[in-house]
């Protein structure tokens, strides 16, 4: 498996898509220094304001936070990573040639997806890192180790994210031969599940079953409904999950999450608390990634492959 994994990796970084890649690390670290020089002004803070983790929350009145832009373009990334892991081969005719090498077929698959997988997670800590340390540079001083353990939190939190996406890319390439088809069925599983799942399938589902509000219990209600109709995509359990580190006060993901930002609940809370907060959220994540993983593998190994 470690020269599948090898060889991969080195196409991951060898190809064009790379470029794209880079572009966007570089983008993204452009866009974390627009809102670090708003944030501080070049003259630095107090350290108990928690600047850095306001780096990736931070809105420039112009630009969305970096949390925004990690969470529009890392689908896209590990998308780009998957979507002709497999049927590129099998059209171009080189499965066939490899396997007929002393190569278990499991040893392809997970040497294609710990590759891609890897090549994500360079990705995200490169621009994470970028980001702290020109923080670093503008601030004067390291973050600490309270914002230290929140950003080593949701860098996994990221990191369980994308997977998902390039699971699923690479599931789609297994299942379908044309390389187009999976792209576009990728694109719009991403699409349906970013948008449209959260911005109308879930209070149009929230409207059904409570038709009217003239209560605090059913308003109360049609937020639960329409909020855990939401959870059903994995980009709002990365948005909850994501923010809930990043912003120490935030102490539920429920109906008193507007009061929070009101000051009614200010003191913030130790990230092993907001940890456990948001484990339910890694928990189905990474569940989604594993049965991905299990049914794209089982189809691998079991489908006839020609020459």
């Amino acid at each position: 498996m470690s020269a599948i994994f090898w060889k991969e990796l080195g196409d991951h970084f060898g190809r064009r898509r790379f470029i794209l890649t880079l572009s966007l690390i570089l983008f993204g670290v452009l866009w974390g220094l627009f809102i670090l020089q708003r944030e501080v002004n070049g003259s630095g803070s107090a350290q108990g304001e928690l600047l850095f983790l306001r780096l990736f929350t931070a809105s420039s009145g112009v630009l969305p936070p970096v949390l925004f832009y990690i969470g529009f373009f890392g689908p896209l990334v590990g998308i780009a990573l998957g979507f002709d892991a497999v049927n590129s081969e099998r059209s171009q005719g080189t499965l066939s040639r490899l396997l007929a090498q002393p190569i278990h077929r499991d040893a392809v698959f997970n040497g294609k997806f710990l590759a891609g997988l890897v090549t994500l997670a360079i990705v995200l800590v490169s621009m994470v890192l970028s980001i702290v340390g020109l923080g670093m540079f503008v601030m004067g001083y390291a973050p600490g180790s309270e914002e230290v353990v929140r950003l080593l939190g949701f860098s996994v939190v990221a990191v369980v994210y994308l997977a998902f996406w390039l699971a699923l890319a690479m599931t789609l390439s297994i299942f379908f031969r044309n390389t187009v088809a999976s792209a576009l069925v990728a694109l719009g599983v991403w699409l349906f599940t970013s948008f449209f799942v959260a911005l109308l399938i879930a209070p149009a589902v929230a409207d059904l079953i409570v038709p009217s509000i003239e209560s605090v219990d059913e308003a109360v209600r049609h937020f639960n409904v329409s909020l855990w109709v939401a959870r059903v995509s994995p980009s709002t359990l990365f948005d909850e999950a994501t923010q809930t580190l990043l912003s120490p006060n935030v102490r539920t993901l429920g109906p008193l999450l507007q009061a929070q930002t009101q000051g009614l609940l200010s003191n913030p809370i130790s990230a092993g608390q907001s940890l456990q907060l948001v484990w339910p959220h890694i928990v189905v994540v990474f569940s989604m990634v594993a049965f991905l993983v299990s049914l794209s593998y089982v189809k691998f190994l079991r489908e006839e492959i020609r020459s």
